[in-house]
C-alpha cells in the first residue's frame, strides 16, 4: 500500500511539473508578445529616443517558438516601414569621424548608424529564414513589402536578389508575390529613380542565362510592365538656348579662373578640397532628390532596353537551337510565348541593327511546325504569334525595313487549317487575322481570293466565335478587293475567268498558287442556315455584297472583337429548336382531328419505333441483370458449400489422429 501511494504521488508531481512548464511557457510567450507591442509602439512614437529598442526586438525575433518569430518579423516590418528615412544613409568616413562636429550631428550620426545596423541584421535574418520551408512565405512577404515600400534605401541589392530569385519559384504564392513586387518597381520608378529597374532587369537576364531559358513564364512576363520614354532626347528650343548659354558661361569662367589662382600651394589645396566637397554635396543631393537629367535617364533606359532585348534574343536563339538539335524528341519552351509578347510590345524601339536577325528568327520559328518532324515542337498559337510579331515589327519600322512578308502569309494560310479549338488559342488566331489581313493592307488579288475561300471553308468547321472572326475578315477582304466579289457569282465556270490559274487547287500551300479566283463561295449558302443567328446574318449580308445596293457595306468590328463577343455569348446561348410539335389527340370515331402530312406520319412512325425499341431493350437488359445476379448467387452458394465440406473433412481427420 505504501509503495502504491508513493508511486501515485510521484506521478502527480511529474504531471504537476509538466503543467507548470506549459503554463510558464505560455506566460513567457504572452510577455514576449506584450513586450514586442510595447517596444514597437515606443519606436513609432519617438524613434530617435528609442532607437536602441530595435536590438531587443531582433533578439525576441530569434525565439524558438514559431508564433513569436512570425510576430517579431511582422512587428519589425511595421516599424522599419515607418521610421526609415527617404534617403540612403551614408556612414561617415574615418576622416569625417575625427572632425569636430556639433552635438546634433553626433546624435544624428548615432541614430543613423544604429538604424542601419539593425536594418542590416533584419534583412540578413529575412534572407536566412527564406531558405526554411516553415518561414519561407512570411519572410518573402516581408522582403517584398520592404522592397516595394523603400526601394531607395540601403541594402536594396540584397532584397532584389531574393525577389528576382522568387519570380520563378514553384510555390505559386511566393512567385505571384515576387512578380507583383517587380512589376511595382517597374511602374513606380519615381521612388528609386530608375536604378532598381536597371538592376532588376539585369538580374532577370542573368537568371535566364543561368537556367538555360527553363523558367516559369511569369519571370519574363514582368517585362510587360516596363515603360520607355520615346521623345526623351528632343528638348525644346528654349532649353537648347539655355544650355548653350550655360556652356559659354562655364567656358568663360574656366578661362578667367587660371589667371586669378593664388600663388601659394596651401590656398590651392584648400580650393581643391572645397571643390571636391561641393561635388560630393551635389552628388548626395542628387541621390536624395532623384532629380535626373535627361542624359542620365536616357542612359539608364538604354541599359534597361539593352538587357531586355538581350534576354529576348537569348530565348529565341535557344528555341532555334532546341529545334535544330531535338531529332524528334519532345522539349519545352516555356519562355517563348512571353518573349514574343514582349517583342511585339517594344517593336517600335528595337535597334535597326538587329532587325534582320530578328526577322530571320521569326521566319524560321513560324515555319518550325510545317515539317513532319517538327509537328510537335511549336504549337499553332506560338507560330501564329511569330507571324503577329513579324508584322508588328514591320508596321512600326516601315521606313527602315524592306522585308518580304510572303512567307508569313504562306504560314498563316496553312495554320488556318491546322487550328483546333480547345487546343489552340482562338484570340491569337483572331489577332493574326486582324493584323495580317485587315489592318489597311492592300493584298494581291490571288492571295486575297485564296484567303477568302479558306476562311469560308474554316467557318463551316468550327464554333460560332471562330466562324464569326473568319467571316468578319472575309467581308473585309471582299470589301477591299472588288475582283474577289466574283466568287459570290454562281456561274458554272467558277467565280472568275480573269485569274491566271484556271482551276482551283484547295491543297496548294502557297495562297498565290491556289487559283481561288476560279472557285465559288458555296459555303456561304450553308452558313446562312447556321444555328447561331449572328453567323447566319453575317453570311447572308456577305452573300448579297455583290448587289448594287450593298457593295460598300462595311463594319468597323474587328475579328478580335467578334471572337470575344461570341465567346462570351457562347456560355449562355441556347440554339433555337426547329422540331415540329405534333399532337396525338384523337376524337371518338375518328383517327385524327386534323390532316397529317407525310412528313408528320414519318415522324410519328419513327417515334413509335423508337419507343418499341426502347421497351424491348429495357426488358432485355432487365433479363440480363437477373441472369448476372443469379450467377453471382450461385457462385457464392458453391463457395459456401465447398467451405463446409472442407471443414467436415478436417474434423474427421482430427478424430482419426486422436
Amino acid at each position: 500500500m505504501r509503495c502504491g501511494k508513493h508511486l501515485s504521488q510521484k506521478c502527480w508531481y511529474i504531471a504537476h511539473d509538466e503543467v507548470k512548464k506549459e503554463l510558464t511557457a505560455e506566460e513567457a510567450n504572452e510577455k514576449k508578445k506584450y513586450r514586442l507591442a510595447e517596444l514597437g509602439t515606443a519606436l513609432l512614437v519617438d524613434p530617435e529616443s528609442n532607437i536602441k529598442s530595435l536590438r531587443e526586438m531582433l533578439q525576441i525575433a530569434k525565439d524558438g517558438d514559431h508564433s513569436i518569430v512570425i510576430l517579431g518579423l511582422k512587428s519589425l516590418l511595421a516599424v522599419f516601414k515607418d521610421i526609415l528615412p527617404g534617403y540612403r544613409i551614408r556612414l561617415p568616413t574615418e576622416k569625417e569621424q575625427q572632425m569636430l562636429v556639433s552635438k546634433a550631428v553626433k546624435k544624428t550620426r548615432l541614430y543613423e548608424s544604429t538604424l542601419l545596423t539593425a536594418y542590416k541584421a533584419f534583412v540578413q535574418k529575412l534572407i536566412a529564414l527564406e531558405e526554411q520551408a516553415v518561414y519561407k512565405r512570411v519572410a518573402m512577404r516581408c522582403i517584398c513589402t520592404l522592397l516595394e515600400a523603400v526601394p531607395h534605401f540601403n541594402f536594396r541589392d540584397n532584397l532584389l536578389v531574393a525577389v528576382v530569385k522568387g519570380i520563378s519559384s514553384q510555390d505559386d504564392v511566393v512567385r505571384k508575390l515576387c512578380c507583383a513586387t517587380v512589376k511595382s518597381l517597374f511602374e513606380h520608378e519615381g521612388k528609386h529613380g530608375g536604378e532598381a529597374t536597371v538592376e532588376a532587369v539585369k538580374m532577370i537576364a542573368e537568371l535566364v542565362k543561368v537556367h538555360n531559358c527553363q523558367l516559369h513564364p511569369d519571370s519574363i512576363d514582368v517585362f510587360m510592365s516596363l515603360s520607355f520614354d520615346e521623345d526623351l532626347g528632343k528638348p525644346e528650343s528654349s532649353e537648347v538656348d539655355n544650355k548653350t548659354k550655360m556652356k559659354n558661361s562655364k567656358k568663360k569662367r574656366k578661362l578667367v579662373e587660371p589667371n586669378k589662382l593664388p600663388a601659394s600651394e596651401n590656398k590651392r589645396s584648400r580650393q581643391e578640397i572645397i571643390s571636391k566637397t561641393r561635388e560630393e554635396v551635389k552628388a548626395d543631393y542628387k541621390a536624395a532628390s532623384f532629380a535626373q537629367d535627361v542624359a542620365e535617364r536616357r542612359r539608364m533606359q538604354s541599359d534597361t532596353l539593352s538587357a531586355v532585348f538581350q534576354t529576348f534574343f537569348r530565348i529565341l536563339k535557344h528555341a532555334m537551337q532546341s529545334l535544330a538539335s531535338s531529332m524528334g524528341e519532345s522539349f519545352s519552351l516555356p519562355l517563348l510565348a512571353p518573349c514574343l509578347n514582349g517583342i511585339g510590345k517594344f517593336s517600335h524601339i528595337i535597334d535597326l541593327d538587329f532587325m534582320a536577325d530578328l526577322m530571320n528568327y521569326l521566319r524560321k520559328l513560324a515555319g518550325a511546325g510545317s515539317q513532319k518532324n517538327d509537328s510537335h515542337h511549336l504549337t499553332v498559337s506560338e507560330r501564329l504569334q511569330c507571324c503577329i510579331v513579324a508584322f508588328k515589327v514591320m508596321k512600326n519600322n516601315l521606313e527602315a525595313l524592306n522585308v518580304d512578308l510572303q512567307e508569313f502569309f504562306v504560314q498563316l494560310y496553312g495554320l488556318i487549317l491546322e487550328y483546333r479549338p480547345g487546343r489552340d488559342k482562338g484570340e491569337v488566331l483572331a489577332e493574326a487575322l486582324k493584323i495580317m489581313l485587315c489592318d489597311d493592307r492592300q493584298h494581291d488579288t490571288q492571295r486575297a481570293a485564296a484567303f477568302v475561300k479558306r476562311l469560308a471553308t474554316f467557318s463551316l468547321s468550327f464554333g460560332s466565335a471562330e466562324s464569326m472572326a473568319a467571316l468578319v475578315t472575309l467581308r473585309h477582304l471582299l470589301h477591299k478587293n472588288a475582283k474577289c466579289r466574283n466568287l459570290l457569282e454562281n456561274d458554272a465556270g467558277g467565280g472568275s475567268v480573269s485569274g491566271g490559274i484556271a482551276k482551283y487547287n484547295p491543297y496548294a500551300t502557297d495562297p498565290g498558287l491556289s487559283g481561288a479566283l476560279a472557285s465559288v463561295l458555296w459555303e456561304l449558302n450553308l452558313l446562312t442556315k447556321h444555328y447561331h443567328p449572328a453567323v447566319s446574318t453575317m453570311a447572308s449580308s456577305i452573300s448579297t455584297m455583290n448587289t448594287v445596293g450593298n457593295q460598300v457595306s462595311h463594319s468597323n468590328i474587328s475579328p478580335q472583337q467578334a471572337f470575344v463577343q461570341l465567346s462570351h455569348e457562347h456560355e449562355s446561348f441556347i440554339p433555337a429548336s426547329n422540331t415540329k410539335k405534333t399532337s396525338n389527340k384523337r376524337k371518338k370515331g375518328c383517327r385524327l382531328s386534323f390532316p397529317i402530312s407525310s412528313a408528320s406520319k414519318d415522324e410519328l412512325m419513327t417515334l413509335a419505333d423508337e419507343n418499341a425499341v426502347r421497351n424491348k431493350l429495357s426488358e432485355h437488359f432487365l433479363i440480363l441483370d437477373n441472369i448476372v445476379e443469379n450467377e453471382r448467387l450461385r457462385t457464392e452458394l458453391y463457395c459456401t458449400n465447398m467451405s463446409l465440406k472442407l471443414c467436415e473433412q478436417y474434423r474427421k481427420q482430427k478424430k482419426r489422429i486422436r
